[in-house]
């Protein structure tokens, strides 16, 4: 082999190494299995390994990588490159975003919750606090409001949601614990065992929720209509991660993000159309309360957590009621839009 057929092979090796060098390869944390709350992050990287002719890709692990509840301290250690988590995992790490489960905020619909979602990300407060565990928010999780599925007798007033066993966190599990329910906040994982071995009487859930853990299959009835709130779960990326995708890359992440949020909007609203079929189908009866009821409940529920939480962030260095009041501005004009 002469000295030119040596330095072209040289040079073709350099190339290869060099492409292999440049190929990017992210590992994401969720749970569970994959199911409408995880669509968004299924689509995110198919479209991002689509953008980058498949130099940028993305491994979602369910469970393999982390559990739920030590996403956000594995990204803060670049366990992994992405993930995604509830605030009311672990409140104390992500104060800011708590705002987004407070009862009773009147968000009516998913593309109302990706916008007041959008804002507080974005607030400064935020960004900063998610810097501390070296993590960007990246985008949201957008789920319905909550509702019960319970077991026994229907608890179809509000006096009897008094000792109620009810697997609920954030600030719905406070709301109900204000009408005499008794919390517990048992992972998403463990909530049909729980169910099952009647350590609760009942679990708050969006549809999906209820499907995929399988909450539904013990469930003699479900509340239609109490809607008193929601989890705020954001997909949060490391931060040096981030910073190291190339342009190309990083513009591939950054613009996929809409695309994914939409499909997972699309693709959720199937499932809330199937939902009346699905419980007809299991023979789970559909609680309706009364205007009076659920007014009652917000009354004893919502303005008591609200200004315990404002007075709460404000005594932590922390802007309560700016972050409040952005998110009462930015539903108010997302409804205004027709959202």
């Amino acid at each position: 082999m002469n000295k030119f057929t040596l330095g072209a092979v040289a040079g073709a090796l350099t190339c290869t190494f060099a492409l292999e060098a440049a190929a990017t390869e992210w590992n994401v944390s969720v749970w569970g299995k994959r199911r409408a709350f995880t669509e968004h992050v299924e689509k995110l990287a198919e479209l991002v390994a689509e953008k980058t002719n498949g130099e940028f890709t993305m491994n979602v692990s369910y469970g393999g990588l982390s559990k739920n509840r030590e996403n956000l301290d594995g990204i803060s250690i670049g366990a992994f490159e992405m993930a995604q988590f509830c605030a009311g995992y672990h409140a104390d790490k992500n104060r800011v975003i708590t705002v987004l489960e407070l009862p009773f905020l009147g968000v009516e619909n998913l593309k109302q919750e990706v916008a007041v979602s959008n804002a507080v990300y974005a607030h400064p407060a935020a960004v900063e606090e998610m810097a501390q565990w070296n993590a960007k928010l990246l985008m949201t999780s957008p789920m319905p409001q909550y509702n019960l599925v319970g077991t026994g007798e229907p608890r179809d007033t509000l006096a009897k949601f008094d000792g109620m066993r009810v697997r609920a966190t954030g600030g719905i599990g406070e709301a109900f614990a204000l009408v005499g329910g008794v919390p517990t906040s048992v992972t998403s994982a463990e909530a049909y065992q729980a169910m099952e071995s009647g350590v609760v009487d009942t679990v708050a859930f969006a549809q999906h929720a209820h499907l995929s853990f399988g909450t539904i299959n013990q469930a003699d009835w479900w509340t239609a209509n109490l809607n008193p709130g929601t989890v705020n779960c954001p997909v949060v990326v490391n931060i040096d991660a981030y910073e190291s995708l190339s342009d190309a890359e990083r513009e591939a992440l950054d613009s996929s993000v809409p695309e994914a949020i939409d499909y997972y909007l699309a693709n959720y609203g199937e499932l809330l159309k199937r939902w009346d079929t699905v419980l007809e189908e299991k023979g789970v009866e559909k609680v309706m309360y009364s205007d009076e009821t659920i007014a009652e409940f917000r009354e004893k529920a919502a303005g008591p957590i609200r200004d315990a939480w404002i007075a709460d962030m404000e005594g932590q260095g922390l802007p309560g009621q700016e972050l409040y009041d952005l998110v009462e501005k930015t539903l108010a004009e997302a409804k205004a839009s027709g959202s």
